[in-house]
């Protein structure tokens, strides 16, 4: 009994003083999309505000791929140590419906960290598009069924679900161009090679300012801080639609809860940071900030709700 309650002791110290040390080595935070993208700025972002609060290095790698499939399989495939981390988002919600045969399931696999990020996206399409408004493109698809393209980052992405949302919601017949990262969808939009697009407010407002397309709305609740000349779809034409892009970080799933506990508060204390807050407000971003518990919680919400969306639309990957 003695020895079973000291070897209880030293494990328990052995642990605690592992992770007291960590980070030792380099973080590697998998990013499962493109260079370019929310999920690679702001995984960058962090990553180096990261470095400088715990004095080690946290590197951003890009695995795009399959909707995020690739990049996530790398993480979930990954040694629980807490050292390679994923940058995830409502991708991986919406696959956990949309794409059921995966090498993963998320809640089975994965490990909870915190919410990062939240913002609305922008609709917008190329200026040659012989529409001026909202009401005037969904006029302009019915009158042409299957003649216009939008383009996303990848199926079950924000941008291709966004898509699907709308095209349910307005009654129109538009196809969908899935690319490997939201950077190839942006140009291929901007190029003229696919009519439109959802892309998140951050990374597509300054070109819509710039006058490389026309934007007709933003999908929040409310108008964007970024874009308040802009309406909401709702407001624009489309009564009740509403999505947005947010963002996450997990970890395979047996990395040490101490650990966890470690990153997530590391990583709450920079989003709660005045600096932090004030900086990503004026992109459009809003902070999220949770405990392990609750970020888990949230994201089975979110299952359960792109589920109903799936399933009654009948909705496949292409």
């Amino acid at each position: 009994m003695v020895r079973t309650l000291l070897a209880l002791l030293l494990l328990s110290f052995g642990s605690a003083a592992w992770t007291q040390s960590y980070p030792s080595k380099p973080v590697k935070i998998i990013v499962p999309f493109g260079v370019g993208g929310s999920a690679d700025v702001y995984a960058r972002y962090l990553g180096a505000k990261l470095q400088d609060s715990v004095g080690q290095s946290f590197v951003v790698e890009n695995r795009p791929g399959g909707g995020s499939i690739v990049g996530s399989d790398v993480v979930a495939k990954s040694d629980p140590d807490g050292y390679t981390l994923l940058m995830m988002s409502n991708t991986h919600t919406v696959n956990e419906t949309l794409i059921p045969k995966k090498p993963f399931e998320l809640m089975r696999d994965f490990a909870p960290i915190t919410g990062v990020s939240y913002s609305d996206l922008i609709m917008v399409v190329h200026p040659s598009v012989q529409a001026a408004s909202l009401k005037e493109f969904i006029a302009l698809a019915k009158s042409k069924p299957g003649a216009l393209n939008y383009a996303s980052s990848g199926n079950g992405t924000p941008y291709h679900m966004a898509g699907e949302l709308f095209k349910s919601m307005a009654g129109v017949d538009i196809v969908h161009v899935p690319h490997k990262g939201s950077d190839q969808a942006r140009i291929a939009v901007m190029g003229g090679q696919v009519q439109m697009m959802f892309d998140a407010v951050p990374t597509m407002a300054a070109n819509a300012k710039a006058g490389k397309v026309k934007a007709f709305g933003t999908t929040g609740e409310k108008r964007s801080s970024v874009t308040p000349e802009l309406p909401t779809l709702s407001e624009a034409g489309v009564a009740g639609y509403e999505t947005g892009l947010w963002l996450g970080l997990m970890a395979p799933k047996a990395t040490p809860r101490a650990v966890l506990e470690k990153v997530n508060a590391e990583v709450n204390k920079l989003l709660g940071s005045a600096e932090v807050k004030e900086n990503w407000a004026k992109q459009g971003t809003i902070t999220m900030g949770m405990s392990i518990d609750q970020f888990d919680k949230f994201l089975r919400q979110d299952i359960q709700k792109w589920s109903g969306l799936v399933k009654s639309t009948g909705m496949k990957v292409d």
